[in-house]
């Protein structure tokens, strides 16, 4: 009768691995190989006493691609024989892409994910840590062996609405800190945090920023809006007399500041537009996104 993971591999739905064994043969694959080894023939009297370091044992033969390592991690190899026998799969090559551990163990389950998830969990039992947590289409569960702690995890990865890889292996160590963290950026004196702002040059096309020296600037429009302001300072003078900005305009010591809401003393109006925002001064207009500190 023909395996079902050798189907599934001519499907082109499985990468293709050497060949599938069961976990049992797995982790009795080093006593086996050992067993089996034919026995060192004594050289000949004529023969060098030194044997051709070319030549190895089965035993010391590298493993065949697709095949679990006989240096496969007890843990998950315990822990990946209770799954397998919930997924009723066969071992197959743990794809590339996932970038897994040496340790991994991938068995093909012609089971849905969804069906295998609340199997897999209450076959855990306790030991399962928390419950599943999906990424897309797939789904993982932190898990511990018999009598351990939470050092593993299972993935299942969907293959199609009736078929699963899943797939066993070791937490991989978290990235020791950073000696020291980075500053974070002070935001410059004067704006208050959580408001929207724009930059100066922001405003290029709608309206004319100039720089009169001593923290004052002036704004204006092609339909004659005018708008001097102070950094630090609500005041500012309109053309048509004062005026009170709803909060200071503030300077990062090369560009203006200027607050999103204080737009409307120039007479233009501010219209969201997706993630951004519309800016239109008279017959002109420029998306920009505000700065928000």
């Amino acid at each position: 009768m023909r395996s079902t993971s050798a189907a599934a591999a001519r499907s082109g739905r499985l990468p293709r691995a050497a060949g599938t064994l069961t976990l049992l043969g797995a982790l009795l694959a080093p006593v086996a190989s050992a067993q089996t080894a034919p026995p060192q023939t004594a050289p000949a009297q004529t023969a060098p006493a030194q044997t051709n370091p070319a030549q190895t044992t089965p035993a010391q033969a590298a493993p065949a691609k697709g095949s679990v390592s006989a240096a496969t991690d007890r843990a998950v190899s315990a822990l990946a024989i209770e799954v397998s026998g919930v997924a009723k799969g066969r071992i197959v090559g743990c794809p590339a892409a996932l970038k897994l551990s040496a340790n991994a163990v991938c068995v093909y389950s012609q089971s849905a994910a969804g069906t295998l998830r609340p199997l897999v969990k209450g076959r855990l039992g306790a030991r399962a840590s928390g419950d599943w947590k999906s990424s897309g289409k797939s789904s993982v569960l932190l898990a511990a062996p018999a009598g351990g702690k939470a050092s593993a995890f299972v993935l299942l990865n969907p293959m199609s609405d009736t078929e699963t890889l899943v797939v066993v292996d070791t937490l991989k160590a978290a990235p020791a800190p950073a000696a020291s963290a980075a500053p974070k950026a002070t935001p410059p004196a004067g704006v208050v945090r959580g408001q929207p702002y724009v930059l100066g040059s922001d405003l290029v096309g709608v309206v004319k920023v100039t720089s009169l020296g001593g923290g004052k600037y002036r704004l204006s429009t092609d339909d004659d809006g005018l708008l001097t302001v102070t950094v630090g300072a609500k005041s500012a003078q309109a053309a048509g007399g004062a005026v009170e900005l709803p909060l200071a305009p503030a300077t990062d010591g090369r560009n203006l500041i200027f607050p999103l809401a204080g737009l409307r003393a120039l007479g233009c109006t501010v219209t969201p537009a997706g993630s951004n925002l519309t800016v239109a001064c008279g017959p002109d207009s420029v998306g920009l996104k505000p700065i928000v500190f």
